[in-house]
């Protein structure tokens, strides 16, 4: 065993309007005294942010809504937190185990997260949320060494495996150990695999995991309302969606439909209610190619003349509440993974992300991917090591020709998504079956 954290924090975050002007402040002082001194001292914040208010003058204004009351606990069978530290390790080292067994690997690790957090929404127009959300995952890594290459295969998803709320059943439903002899063996073999080729405009297929983290960077962040009205800029933004597009960009293919859905079963991004009070619901963010909506939080919101969409997040009583993703998904059409190759005369799949870059605006990227496989006439033919595919974000997603269906469809978690100064740290999921489509491939 290489190692075992857990930590906690708890405290009180207040935010203020004044004069138009948010404060802020917080304390891990709950005694009644520090919270009315951090109350105080957000309003002295908005005081003093109201006089030095920028050239546009704009002002915070929420959105008019009802304030909202309720409670929401994650479903699950077993708190992940309540597991005992030695079975955890057991089903760890089991899977480790089952994989140096079936192949020469040169380091296998394991590896399970879980967090709980607990909050209660109280606001001056009456809102009273409490709520508790459950996220937990895990995944197995295989690493070969030799011939100057480390190559690796990660089950089931990259950095760290598969993410969701619910308890340690969905820990177990993973199945690490019966999973891991073939991720193993892919690992070696990988060692002994061609570079991909150099090629343009080559028929692209990417699998359920990459195509989630290509709609995380390229469609998810985009459709951030903040980021789109220039007050994220700083942090690898802004967009280069404009607050005027609605309705009438062509962000892709007639096939593309995107819907950000916080209450989609067992997702890393769903839960009850946001960290402005607002329940949990869904929104059509792009409906058959076009772009029909944002994600918004109150104040963003409020300046469409809107309600928001319920993506106001902070990632602890520290921090001010952000536009996050939830779960932003590619809705499925037909077929499977299987049906889109056969159906493919000459291409090549890509499976399981290894790396990712994108411009500020979100236009320009570049993915690289653990292994990829020719298809013929049909059919999967050689592995390829190190494979690398670039485009642009409309020309990437106008070329889409052909996405799975409902069987193919799977929801992934991604625990690491930051945004903001000072940074905070984001879990979302999303949504995605095969899909094909066209793109520069290879290193020249």
């Amino acid at each position: 065993m290489e190692g075992v954290s857990r930590g906690s924090s708890s405290g009180v975050g207040i935010r203020a309007v004044y004069d138009g002007a948010w404060g802020f402040a917080a304390t891990n002082d709950p005694s009644p005294d520090a919270v009315r001194r951090a109350a105080q001292q957000a309003v002295e914040v908005a005081r003093a942010s109201a006089r030095v208010r920028g050239r546009d003058d704009q002002r915070a204004v929420l959105d008019e809504r009802r304030a909202s009351t309720g409670t929401y606990t994650t479903p699950h069978e077993r708190d992940p937190l309540e597991v005992p530290l030695s079975e955890k390790v057991d089903h760890l080292l089991a899977a480790t185990t089952a994989a140096r067994d079936a192949a020469d690997v040169s380091f296998v690790e394991a590896s399970t997260d879980a967090w709980r957090i607990t909050t209660s929404y109280r606001d001056s127009a009456g809102g009273s949320v409490d709520q508790r959300v459950l996220q937990v995952g895990g995944g197995l890594v295989a690493y070969a060494v030799g011939g100057g290459e480390v190559q690796r295969r990660s089950f089931p998803n990259s950095f760290g495996g598969q993410y969701e709320t619910g308890g340690w059943e969905r820990v177990l439903l993973l199945d690490l150990a019966g999973c891991a002899p073939d991720t193993a063996r892919d690992a070696v073999a990988l060692l002994d695999a061609p570079d991909l080729p150099y090629r343009e405009d080559a028929v692209l297929l990417l699998e359920s995991s990459q195509l989630a983290l290509q709609i995380h960077e390229s469609v998810g962040h985009a459709v951030e309302l903040d980021r789109i009205l220039g007050s994220e800029a700083a942090y690898a933004g802004t967009s280069w969606v404009s607050a005027t597009d609605r309705g009438s960009l062509r962000y892709g293919s007639p096939l593309m439909t995107v819907i950000a859905d916080a209450t989609t079963p067992h997702a890393m991004g769903t839960f009850g209610y946001d960290d402005e009070g607002v329940p949990a619901g869904q929104a059509a963010i792009v409906t058959d190619g076009v772009l029909t909506g944002y994600l918004t939080d109150r104040q963003s919101a409020a300046q469409l003349g809107e309600q928001s969409n319920g993506t106001a997040r902070a990632d602890s009583w520290g921090a001010i509440p952000l536009i996050r993703m939830n779960n932003v998904s590619l809705q499925p059409k037909e077929g499977d993974r299987a049906s889109i190759v056969a159906d493919t005369d000459d291409g090549v799949l890509f499976l399981t992300n290894r790396s990712w870059s994108i411009d500020d605006r979100r236009l320009n990227f570049q993915f690289g991917c653990e292994v990829a496989y020719e298809i013929r006439g049909g059919q999967l033919g050689r592995m390829y090591r190190n494979p690398t595919y670039a485009g642009r974000t409309p020309d990437f997603w106008g070329s889409c020709d052909a996405l799975g269906g409902q069987s193919d469809w799977k929801v992934w978690g991604v625990p690491n998504c930051g945004k903001g100064q000072p940074s905070q740290t984001a879990r979302v999921a999303h949504g995605a079956p095969t899909g094909r489509f066209r793109a520069t491939v290879g290193v020249r």
